[in-house]
């Protein structure tokens, strides 16, 4: 595993996240295995939500492992519902209590936003965001599918306010291109050739970007192909299918399994590697069910992809040599 420091974070971040989306209470057994899994093999930072109904799984394993000091901690909060906008300070307040007292803990080492409200001004958002952080209630904070150009505005004011800014950020990015959003309304992509301006204010700047979907949900594990998505295309993942189906990004998939071939590994780690080697500072967010797909994922660290091979994979150039 190799590890990294964030500015505001005493403890070392693993180059990977461990995603606990589906990690529900009722099947907590074999969460927790998944979970020892990842921290056995040097997994420490933990992406959970308010949304995801899962802190209350991650919480419990935390204590029972008497884990909490080793571990970089995040959750995200002010997630809208079908009725109503929530990224407001009053909801912020309210979600960060409940995400305490489920993950029985009394600080974060990351808090986000879940989406954001571009009808709100951002002042009284990152007022109350550096309220908690003052507090003890969280050590570093940012944004999750907040676009670059509210992300910049959101830290002109706190930099005008002597306040302290946002420092993290986790969209979606993967080697595939989002043809369309397959999540909810508000969600923020900054994969693909499209969204060049996004990438390049990441690689300018630095901020560090928790990357969500690393594999495209499913689309570069290898067992997702034209033939699957024409004979059986329900069999598919239904937000793969939705967001990257699409013939351009099954010309990365087979990009993809020829620098496999070549290099003795898997489709997966090829996509992966491009995520970890972008000039981006990327963290692959990882969604593994169990030991073996950790183990596969962590394998992408192993895998160094040339300059010609990125541009091959990006569909910039038809030669990979």
């Amino acid at each position: 595993m190799e590890y990294v420091k964030f500015d505001g974070i005493e403890k070392k971040v693993s180059k990977f996240f461990m995603g606990t989306f589906g990690m529900f209470p009722d099947n907590k057994e074999k969460h927790f295995q998944t979970l020892d899994a990842a921290y056995d093999l040097g997994i420490t930072a933990i992406d959970t939500a308010r949304a995801y109904d899962s802190e209350p799984t991650v919480g419990e394993w935390i204590k029972s492992r008497g884990v909490r000091e080793n571990i970089v901690l995040l959750s995200k909060g002010a997630h809208p519902t079908d009725y109503r906008e929530r990224v407001t300070p009053y909801d912020i307040d309210s979600d960060l209590a409940e995400t305490l007292a489920e993950l029985q803990t009394d600080y974060l080492d990351i808090y986000l936003l879940h989406r954001d409200n571009t009808k709100l001004p951002v002042g009284p958002i990152v007022e109350k965001l550096n309220e908690h952080q003052a507090a003890g209630r969280i050590k570093i904070f940012g944004g999750s599918n907040w676009t670059h150009e509210r992300l910049e505005e959101a830290n002109e004011y706190a930099y005008a306010h002597n306040l302290t800014p946002m420092s993290v950020s986790s969209p979606n990015f993967s080697l595939a291109e989002q043809v369309k959003n397959p999540f909810a309304p508000g969600c923020v992509t900054i994969a693909g050739n499209k969204n060049a301006d996004a990438q390049e204010w990441y690689t300018k700047n630095q901020m560090p970007v928790l990357a969500y979907s690393s594999l495209a949900r499913g689309l570069f594990s290898g067992r997702i192909t034209r033939e699957l998505l024409a004979n059986d295309p329900e069999s598919i993942d239904m937000f793969c299918r939705i967001g990257y189906c699409y013939e351009e990004n099954f010309v990365r998939l087979d990009r993809c399994k020829e620098i496999a071939e070549e290099k003795g590994c898997s489709i997966p780690q090829v996509a992966m590697a491009y995520v970890l080697d972008s000039p981006l500072n990327a963290f692959p967010i990882i969604g593994a069910a169990n030991r073996s797909e950790i183990e596969s994922s962590l394998g992408a660290l192993d895998v160094k992809l040339t300059p010609s091979e990125v541009l091959y994979l990006e569909l910039k150039t038809d030669d990979r040599k």
